[in-house]
């Protein structure tokens, strides 16, 4: 059973979504409504636990805020292993807030295989993008039974890109030779800093479309309304657009899609925080004991500044 506020061992959270909302409601109600109002709110707050509890239907919502390694899926994996731990599939309902411009193939292609296993287990997953599923992110994005877009948030950037830096005319104006040894005609196709061949860079470009093949098929099986050639271009749309191409279903905040679901669920958000090293305890500590000195110092220091200027008048005064 889930209560209102959970801390497991492993520093993940969860927090009863209905509970912290009707409080702020009640707050609210106390300052700005008659008391006929009160009544009609408590009223009404008890109708929505009865239907909830009826329906019996619980909300999972997650967060993932990629960055280019998608290190996030760390917390990812533990919170999606809790739920299928302790969720009902087919019953209860999972909503991710997704915000990722894209990164490393390795590392997105993990993330979305974490909601694969959602998605098998019979969940219905719902993806919200309020500000950007790019790339790697839409490739997460596409596993969702439905994908809900803020009005002007970026989707799409269906896409593979590569750039690197050679420095090899330079090595060679300062007379510096660059040797790389390989076992295997392809092991490495273009450097850095070695002179890159043709051939080097043809087979890179191959391995930069053989991904990009990948990614066509990934995102065709797990979103087949979707018309991949269309819009596997490395583009990316906003809103209506992207709503008409049917890269998204549907145009709303994940604010108001999470809202409407308070009614009839019980919502719960997970959130995981990296646990904090003994070092980084103590410094919090060193560090609110020093803002709860500042103000008495100060108060110190001008008093002493003070009483210091006053007794320079006084001996300046000719009348003493």
């Amino acid at each position: 059973m889930l209560f209102h506020t959970t801390k497991l061992p492993a520093e993940i959270r969860i927090h009863h979504l209905n509970a912290r909302i009707n409080e702020q409601r009640k707050k609210i109600a106390q300052t700005t409504s008659s008391k006929l109002e009160l009544l009609q709110l408590a009223q009404q707050l008890s109708k929505e636990a009865r239907a909830r509890r009826k329906t019996n239907q619980k909300v999972y919502v997650l967060d993932f805020k990629g960055d280019t390694a998608a290190s996030a899926v760390e917390h990812l994996r533990e919170e999606i292993t809790l739920i299928l731990a302790t969720a009902k599939a087919g019953k209860d309902r999972v909503v991710l807030r997704l915000e990722s411009p894209g990164g490393m193939v390795h590392g997105y292609g993990l993330a979305a295989a974490q909601l694969v296993r959602l998605r098998d287990a019979g969940f219905q997953l719902s993806i919200c993008v309020d500000k950007v599923a790019a790339s790697g992110g839409y490739m997460m994005a596409c596993i969702g039974s439905e994908i809900i877009s803020a009005p002007f948030a970026v989707v799409g950037s269906i896409g593979v890109v590569a750039q690197v830096p050679n420095f090899n005319r330079l090595l060679k104006e300062k007379h510096i030779d660059f040797e790389l040894y390989t076992a295997g005609q392809f092991k490495r196709t273009v450097t850095m800093f070695g002179e890159n061949t043709d051939e080097g860079k043809a087979k890179f470009e191959e391995e930069l479309q053989q991904t990009h093949n990948l990614f066509k098929h990934f995102v065709s099986k797990y979103r087949p309304q979707l018309n991949v050639d269309k819009v596997a271009t490395g583009e990316h749309w906003y809103g209506q657009d992207a709503l008409d191409l049917k890269l998204v279903d549907q145009l709303q905040t994940s604010d108001e899609f999470v809202l409407n679901l308070l009614p009839q669920h019980d919502v719960y958000v997970i959130e995981t925080r990296k646990k904090p090293t003994l070092g980084e305890k103590l410094g919090l500590q060193a560090a609110q004991i020093a803002d709860s000195l500042v103000p008495t110092v100060m108060h110190k220091v001008i008093e002493t500044l003070s009483q210091a200027n006053s007794s320079l008048i006084q001996i300046r005064d000719p009348k003493l």
